[in-house]
């Protein structure tokens, strides 16, 4: 089996940055990892020169990129996994919005039949339809807890995965969150204005994530004057088990609120998503959302409602690319480029329970990402082959 050999990088590991190495790959898999060049016949050389070589990216939350949208269908979803590597990202959930009862599941099956080139589809995120608040969501797609219907958009899923995103507080999700938590399938938490009691009963249900944190996640109102009430939020950071993630743009999520989050979960806990929208990696323009115009201000910017839309000038999602997230948690956050990899890339595959993906390691995949020191995206592999080369 031929092998090739990136020599010559900076490789970004959990806790340190090895300099000066080089990297094999033998077939789809992490071979080695040397600071000798190997001696091997014939081999594929690639020079890093000096650039960092991270663990693919890996995108928890997306709905679009550039001029495409999930659940526009299975062209879209397509041409979005040809488009993703240039980002760094290896693999990812694409994020489909709320259906009526029935057309959910029929949509759900005609992507899940999509044999794409390129990142890989890790399984499919349903935001909704068991939510209270929609926010930018289409309401009319909303419905009762129904077993049911949650056993068939997993059985239109496979041979993905549905992971789902719920609200604590929608009537009698507890008796759903069994069911989609199957097979080592993680439930997300997510647009609620849940007090304490209904968020730590849909953690014992079996709910381990929350989903684009703080956003839509309201606190109880105040029952005693000047006693600040507390909700979701404070449930969730106050739970070791669960795991959150954040859009890193600036203006979904204050810093400071970020900061207090990390004091409070462990390293492995928190991620980055993009929670990207049609729109995401290009410049200024109008598009178009769940019959909604939106827009965005400038590049990476957040996708806000224009006056074409339900809500005008309200949040849409975000214009990010996970390098951009990556590149804003360092600079925003003052975290180091080590655990803002992870966030990006071993945080995500602990969430989805994958054990082969996210880190530099003998054995895994090579699902590789090399950057530069501004994490501009230079080349993607995604299983030992290169699918994005910046010319």
């Amino acid at each position: 089996m031929k092998k090739t050999i990136i020599k010559n990088v900076q490789i970004v590991l959990e806790d340190k940055i090895l300099k000066n190495y080089n990297l094999v790959i033998e077939g789809s898999k992490i071979k080695e990892i040397t600071n000798r060049i190997p001696r091997i016949t014939e081999p594929n050389v690639i020079d890093g020169r000096k650039n960092y070589l991270s663990p693919g990216f890996i995108d928890l939350h997306i709905h679009g990129v550039h001029d495409k949208l999930i659940d526009n269908g299975t062209k879209d979803l397509t041409d979005i996994c040809e488009i993703l590597p240039r980002y760094g990202v290896t693999g990812f959930l694409p994020t489909v919005c709320p259906l009526p009862k029935g057309k959910d599941a029929k949509f759900l099956s005609i992507l899940s039949k999509v044999k794409s080139q390129g990142t890989q589809i890790l399984g499919f995120h349903l935001e909704g339809p068991f939510l209270t608040i929609t926010g930018a969501l289409p309401k009319e797609a909303l419905g009762k807890a129904d077993i049911n219907r949650v056993r068939n958009l997993i059985k239109s899923a496979k041979p993905f995965k549905a992971v789902f995103s719920i609200s604590p507080d929608f009537k009698n999700i507890e008796k759903l969150i069994p069911i989609m938590k199957k097979n080592n399938t993680p439930v997300f938490m997510t647009h609620t204005k849940a007090d304490v009691e209904q968020t730590l009963k849909s953690i014992m249900a079996g709910a381990n994530h929350a989903t684009h944190f703080y956003d839509v996640f309201y606190s109880p109102s105040e029952t005693d004057p000047g006693v600040r009430p507390c909700g979701a939020v404070e449930a969730i950071l106050a739970s070791p088990e669960v795991s959150i993630d954040f859009i890193v743009d600036g203006e979904h999520v204050d810093p400071i609120a970020i900061r207090m989050a990390l004091n409070c979960k462990a390293a492995d806990k928190v991620c980055l998503i993009t929670d990207a929208n049609i729109g995401a990696g290009l410049n200024p323009g109008r598009y178009i959302f769940a019959k909604d115009e939106i827009s965005f201000a400038y590049k990476g910017a957040p996708a806000r409602g224009t006056n074409n839309s339900r809500f005008p000038g309200c949040l849409y999602g975000s214009g990010l690319t996970m390098n951009k997230a990556v590149q804003n948690t360092v600079r925003m956050l003052g975290i180091d480029l080590c655990q803002a990899v992870k966030m990006a890339s071993t945080n995500p595959a602990k969430v989805l329970k994958i054990k082969n993906k996210g880190l530099i390691k003998e054995g895994f995949d090579a699902d590789l990402v090399m950057f530069d020191k501004e994490i501009n995206i230079l080349k993607t592999f995604i299983k030992g082959k290169c699918c994005y080369e910046k010319i």
